[in-house]
């Protein structure tokens, strides 16, 4: 009885949460281990659908950064990475677009589908939905007059994002996947984007209440490694500039605070190595993660 009860009071706390979000759109980066124990990719897409079922519109948008490493060894070429970039030719963005597009995504899209879910995969290029640019990097060199421009080949930047087909698609009961690969439509070239930033200008082009990405670690934390539970913008700025927020978390915070300031609810930065972490996060009042926001409820 008692824990028939317990299942009860979650469902209540739930409750508020489905009813302020229902009808609008919470973009999630998938990626990290999630996307590799087999019981974390089963877990992750029973909660996608139960989203779609209570009245959410989610949207995902999926790494696949270790299954392209893999499908490059194989062909006997060796990964390259220059300021934590990969260095993508045009044979190594071959490879990219087939796990990326082919491989990853059709997995996501099976095990959605096989929850209950209807899940339609996409890549940048279907219906104009990533429109890139070529990112063009530079890097201080003591031994040059300017700075050092890097050249890492197909690696993009969001240029625009039109979300049309997305728009359709949710409309239909569909669960859009995306894949991170844009193009350029003034030539056709493709080109490989972070999905962290991806999924970003996503949830600003559909308005999105929610930006959500999946990490393996706990969220942001502070100089004594505990969890920082809430953060506004300025904040999450100020844990850049000090040095508190290194290594990959400072461009996932940089990504979330462009997303807030660009009108998306919240976002929120957790650890999907935890069983159900995206209903935790969304459903539960304490959260598991950290949400960067402006406004004073989650």
């Amino acid at each position: 009885m008692q824990a028939a009860q317990a299942r009860a009071r979650t469902l209540i706390e739930a409750l508020p949460y489905i009813q302020r979000f229902a009808g609008r759109t919470v973009v999630v980066k998938y990626g990290g281990h999630a996307m590799v124990d087999p019981a974390l990719k089963e877990d992750f897409a029973r909660d996608v659908v139960l989203l779609k079922q209570v009245g959410i519109h989610p949207v995902i948008v999926h790494g696949g950064g270790p299954q392209i490493g893999e499908h490059l060894k194989k062909i006997g070429k060796e990964p390259r990475f220059v300021a934590g970039m990969r260095i993508t030719d045009r044979e190594t963005m071959d490879v990219v677009e087939m796990v990326l597009a082919g491989l990853v995504n059709k997995e996501i899209v099976a095990n959605i589908n096989r929850a209950g879910g209807r899940a339609v995969g996409l890549s940048g290029k279907d219906g104009g939905l990533i429109e890139a640019r070529k990112l063009v990097l530079s890097r201080d060199d003591p031994a040059l007059a300017a700075p050092e421009i890097l050249d890492l080949g197909h690696v993009g930047r969001v240029q625009r994002v039109q979300p049309t087909v997305l728009r359709r698609l949710e409309e239909g009961g569909y669960i859009p996947v995306i894949a991170p690969v844009g193009y350029d439509p003034r030539d056709g070239t493709s080109y490989n984007i972070n999905a962290d930033f991806v999924a970003g200008a996503v949830a600003e082009a559909l308005g999105a209440a929610k930006l959500v990405l999946l990490t393996d670690v706990q969220g942001v934390l502070d100089r004594e490694g505990r969890l920082l539970s809430k953060l506004t913008p300025e904040q999450a700025e100020a844990l850049i500039q000090k040095g508190v927020a290194q290594g990959g978390m400072a461009p996932k915070l940089r990504c979330c605070v462009h997303a807030v300031r660009g009108g998306v609810g919240a976002a929120h930065i957790i650890n999907g190595t935890i069983p159900h972490a995206l209903l935790l996060e969304l459903f539960t009042d304490e959260g598991i993660g950290t949400v960067i926001t402006t406004t004073d409820s989650p």
